[in-house]
């Protein structure tokens, strides 16, 4: 049985970082190595490894720029994946009202008073909106675009051809819903989830949808630790840290 694996990039790495929080020894990821763990229906074996990602540009932290590209070259030539699909990456600095509540709050409070909650904001550009109300800060903003897409063309294309015979999706995005759903009429889907968050009720369903032998599961702290890929990949080093 012909296994595609189709891999949301940033969401396997916001994953890790939720997972291992500062840990090293995580980032230098052999994708084909993880996703065999996982490929365990009868006469399975790994036959395309897709990855989608983007590359970063940020202005501030042009390392990470370098570090990323010896990763996506490393895991070309160690054969860890077999189509490396990028979409794109923007940076950008922007004004935002400033609140009084940690991110992802549902009702943060917006600050109207600076001089009672500046103290740790010192170093940040800050200024009075033009009507007098909230206090704007100048922020960094990043962005990734067309990783979901490409995940789910690929994925797609490749069950409508027949080019696999089962898929495996490594996201927790539920973005991905519909095309996931679809490929379950076609072929057996295995679902990985790599936050430590739940899995997107979105991308739920039952193991006998469609043509049946779906899973979900969500990637272990070993996962990572323990599918590495050589520290050397045909002179192309693992950076420091990773």
């Amino acid at each position: 049985m012909r296994v595609g694996v189709y891999v949301d990039g940033f969401n396997l790495y916001y994953g890790g970082k939720s997972q291992l929080r500062n840990a090293a020894g995580w980032k230098w990821l052999d994708l084909r190595a993880m996703a065999g763990r996982y490929a365990k229906w009868q006469g399975s074996v790994v036959a395309r490894v897709v990855y989608c990602t983007a590359r970063v540009n940020d202005a501030s932290d042009p390392g990470q720029t370098q570090r990323q590209g010896f990763y996506l070259r490393a895991l070309l030539e160690a054969g860890s994946v077999d189509v490396l699909e990028e979409g794109y990456y923007s940076s950008w600095a922007a004004e935002s009202a400033m609140v009084n509540e940690r991110a992802g709050t549902r009702s943060p409070t917006v600050l109207a008073d600076p001089q009672r909650h500046l103290s740790w904001h010192s170093r940040l550009p800050v200024r009075r909106a033009s009507n007098g109300g909230a206090l704007l800060a100048t922020v960094r903003k990043r962005e990734e675009k067309g990783s979901d897409v490409n995940v789910a063309t690929h994925l797609l294309v490749d069950v409508l051809t027949r080019a696999v015979d089962a898929a495996i999706v490594i996201s927790n995005d539920s973005d991905l819903a519909l095309p996931i759903r679809i490929a379950r009429e076609h072929v057996p889907v295995g679902v990985l989830n790599p936050s430590s968050k739940p899995l997107a009720g979105a991308l739920k369903g039952q193991p006998d949808d469609g043509v049946g032998r779906h899973w979900w599961k969500r990637l272990s702290s070993d996962d990572w630790l323990e599918c590495q890929l050589p520290d050397r990949v045909r002179g192309i080093s693992k950076p420091a840290g990773w």
